[in-house]
């Protein structure tokens, strides 16, 4: 190497000449005192610098060096060069004064220069920056990082195709958790976020130069900011659990707050603005790029153990779910869900923790939320849950993370569009195993317990309009089948999933314990629109049938009970009209029976049925404003009081001993004739009331749990046997040549006393053999023997109707010859076959 370097360029003769008279002054140059060898930029670049750092850079000077920057652009990467390998110098001789002015004249040219050649001085400025960063001292690392953030700012008119920022990336990341002590490390980290930020600024405007969306770029710049942004959560250390939410909630670190009125402090505190970068982060991502944002922060929490507690986890979410684009919401959701999935394993505190970060922020992403997203997130809670149950290991663990999805659940279904909750309720309803008396694990009945519990938590978000829409058939037979299921807990559930469907006036928590001061209540009453009218007389027998089928059952509580109470009282209030006053009267009287007959239930039982039955006929007089009714309801309360309280509510679980049963006092019971008169003297047609009552003897509606209806024909058979047995088909009388038959078989009072004295049970087993034997018949038997069996022997109204029509056609004229054309049996006589299922 030689020892003597030459400053003279034989390529610049011109600006040799332009300064002949100057001086040289590198003492390593070989000119001596001839300065005319010098190129005119080094002795522009050198003129800046002082004699002493301390009196700063020359302005002067500084001048002239961007006058000649601005003349000569194709000068910029000479000056940069020489500039960069004057500083590197110095930075080695450790004149770091001399290394600040140079830093500060290269911002200055990069701050005027906006030329096409700006790149070349770019490469030289970025070499410079990079200089700075690694060396060891706080201040020129600081200082590398204003000029990089100055540099990132400015807008280049073409971009540079091989510039890379790994180094930078890494850098600043490595800035972002140093240990300095003291206020050193603030600044330091501090410094390291701004570069982070500026590094995404400038390569996210521009699609041509590297790609800062790539894993390996993400997994250093995401942890480096949650490493500072989770440094107010360790003074949850030095406080108490109150005072450090407290202080929480006073620094204003809410997403959804204002931002701090004085910016200059939010930038000097490294959570803080670590929060913003954050922020402007995942705002800039686009959908390809947001799930390399979300990756390395789940990743985060997952190693250095951040689930539990969660209340960063909550924080770090909300702030993602509120920068994020509103479209790429669900996307949030759909990571959190994968990542619930990887951690089936883990503990149920760690899944508990993610579930409540869950059920925090999926009401956020609820409204963007549409068609198979929605059923996706819902199905995937729900598969999450029966998971929870089947690896059930910890019973109150799991118990929180159950709640915690349920919670999730209904958080996600509170802001939904109302057509989208009844899908929902219809689709968990499909994912409740139905209940079996036998084979029933507790496994079983824990599932459908928690299933129950999150369709309650979605029917609380939904406000019913019209019931019809609210009650499709699809969902409205599963509920009511799901109340006869045999744990009354489950029985419970369903009558407050019917209480909070139902209630549109808010009279639940008025109704919610039965009571005979139905005065003072101010229940909230308006008339029944046409649609609920034709829904309650289309649907009312299986909801009237279902709730007194749930009453037999031995196993009810007393909460059981008021449950059915509530049910049918806000059924009155909901649909007051004397359409269905009379089906509720026939329901309070067959209650009553059924208090009376029934010997499977205790007596505690009983008397909690008595005293239902009063409320009811209380609240149903005061709803119908049936004074007459109403004053006869109180004549049996006063009475009530006197000689039997216990027939009254509060409904308790034991009575006292000598508590008379109410078989005893009849005149303490509602007399059915007595209800008859009354309501006829308001003008409502009564005569049902008088028919014999379809409860308790195997009337219409819901059946037992796991039975079904045989088909349409099985209930229409059924209401003319009715009709048979009380002499009411008189079509007779009105048609012409045919005579009234009297019933082959008569209602004689043996065979009503076995119809109101047999247990339940005992019809039960019937029922099931009958099943049984049909359908073993439907499967063995030809088509033509099935046709033989269904057609009808007895059946009252086609012999009526063949009556009718033989009387008719007998008072026509016609030829021998039409007649003799015509079949033996008339087409009217011709049985359809029943429909059935093979």
């Amino acid at each position: 190497m030689s020892l003597l370097s030459s400053c003279f360029n034989c390529g610049e003769v011109r600006d040799v000449a332009d300064s002949f008279i100057q001086k040289c002054s590198d003492a390593g140059c070989c000119c001596g005192c001839c300065s005319a060898f010098r190129p005119r930029y080094k002795r522009l670049v050198d003129n800046i610098f002082p004699v002493y750092p301390q009196d700063g850079l020359v302005k002067s000077n500084m001048e002239k060096l961007t006058f000649y920057s601005l003349s000569s652009p194709e000068k910029l990467d000479r000056i940069g060069e020489y500039m960069y390998q004057k500083a590197a110098r110095d930075i080695y001789r450790k004149k770091y004064g001399f290394v600040v002015i140079a830093m500060e004249a290269m911002d200055q040219l990069l701050m005027a220069c906006h030329a096409p050649t700006l790149n070349l001085f770019v490469e030289s400025f970025l070499k410079m920056i990079q200089k700075l960063l690694e060396s060891t001292e706080p201040e020129l690392q600081i200082l590398a990082t204003q000029s990089f953030v100055k540099f990132a700012n400015i807008e280049e008119d073409t971009p540079s195709y091989h510039r890379r920022y790994d180094f930078f990336v890494s850098k600043f990341s490595a800035m972002c958790h140093s240990g300095e002590e003291g206020e050193k490390k603030n600044k330091i980290r501090v410094a390291g976020i701004k570069g982070l930020q500026a590094v995404v600024r400038k390569t996210v405007s521009d699609e041509l130069v590297e790609n800062i969306w790539e894993p390996i770029h993400m997994d250093k710049i995401v942890p480096s900011l949650l490493f500072n942004m989770q440094v107010i959560f360790s003074i949850r250390k030095k406080y108490s659990e109150v005072n450090f939410y407290r202080y929480f909630q006073e620094s204003g670190f809410h997403s959804n707050e204002t931002p701090n009125e004085n910016p200059t402090e939010d930038e000097d505190d490294p959570p803080m603005l670590a929060e913003t970068c954050m922020r402007e982060l995942v705002g800039r991502a686009s959908f390809g790029h947001i799930r390399t944002v979300l990756k390395p922060v789940l990743r985060h929490f997952d190693l250095h153990e951040l689930w539990v507690p969660n209340q960063f986890a909550i924080h770090t979410f909300r702030i993602i779910m509120f920068s994020i684009q509103a479209q790429y919401s669900y996307t949030v959701v759909e990571s959190l869900m994968a990542h619930l999935d990887e951690n089936c394993k883990s503990s149920a505190s760690i899944r508990t923790s993610i579930a409540a970060v869950l059920s925090k922020i999926i009401a956020i992403a609820a409204g963007e939320s549409v068609g198979p997203t929605v059923l996706e997130i819902i199905n995937s809670l729900l598969s999450h849950l029966r998971d929870s149950v089947r690896n059930c290991v910890s019973q109150s663990e799991e118990k929180q993370y159950q709640e915690a999805l349920i919670n999730a659940l209904g958080e996600f279904a509170n802001h939904l569009p109302d057509y989208q909750k009844i899908e929902i309720m219809m689709f968990i309803m499909s994912k409740i195993p139905f209940p079996l008396v036998d084979n029933q694990t507790p496994a079983d009945n824990l599932l459908q317990s928690i299933l129950l519990k999150s369709l309650l938590k979605v029917g609380t978000k939904y406000q019913t309009i019209h019931l019809n829409t609210t009650f499709p058939v699809s969902f409205l037979e599963p509920l009511l089948r799901m109340s006869l299921a045999p744990d009354s807990d489950m029985r419970l559930l369903v009558q407050k999933i019917l209480h909070t469907l139902i209630d549109r006036h808010h009279n639940l928590d008025k109704l919610s314990k039965p009571t005979v001061e139905i005065a003072d209540l101010e229940l909230v009453i308006e008339k029944s629109s046409r649609p609920d009218l034709i829904f309650i007389n289309k649907h009312g027998p299986i909801i009237y049938d279902a709730l007194y089928t749930s009453l037999q059952m031995d196993t009810n509580t007393p909460e059981n009970i008021e449950a059915i109470y509530t049910t049918l009282a806000l059924l009155c209030v909901e649909l007051s009209s004397g359409e269905t006053v009379i089906d509720l009267l026939q329901l309070v009287l067959g209650i009553q029976n059924l208090a009376l007959t029934n010997n499977s239930l205790t007596t505690a039982q009983k008397f909690n049925l008595h005293a239902l039955v009063v409320c009811l006929l209380v609240l149903i007089s005061n709803v119908a404003n049936l004074k007459s009714l109403e004053e006869y309801a109180s004549q049996i309360i006063e009475a009530r009081r006197q000689e039997a309280p216990h027939l009254l509510p509060e409904f308790m679980v034991h009575y006292p001993s000598n508590s008379e049963g109410a078989g005893k006092v009849p005149h303490l019971l509602i007399d059915q004739m007595a209800v008859c008169e009354y309501v006829k003297s308001h003008g409502i047609d009564a005569s049902r009331l008088l028919q014999t009552s379809p409860y308790g003897a195997g009337g219409p509606g819901i059946v037992a749990a796991g039975a079904h209806r045989n088909s349409w024909i099985d209930t229409a058979r059924g209401s003319i046997t009715e009709l048979a047995g009380v002499n009411e088909v008189d079509s007779a009388a009105s048609s012409p040549g045919v005579q009234r038959k009297v019933p082959e078989e008569q209602l004689t009072f043996e065979s009503m006393k076995k119809v109101l004295t047999e247990p339940p049970e005992v019809r039960k087993e019937a029922e099931a053999e009958r099943r049984k034997n049909l359908s073993h018949t439907f499967r063995t038997a030809t088509f033509s023997e099935l046709i033989r069996r269904t057609q009808p022997k007895h059946d009252l109204l086609q012999n009526k109707l063949n009556e009718i029509f033989k009387s008719l056609s007998t008072n026509e004229t016609r030829s021998p010859s039409e007649e003799e054309k015509k079949p033996t049996v008339p087409t009217y006589e011709q049985n359809f076959p029943e429909l059935f299922y093979y």
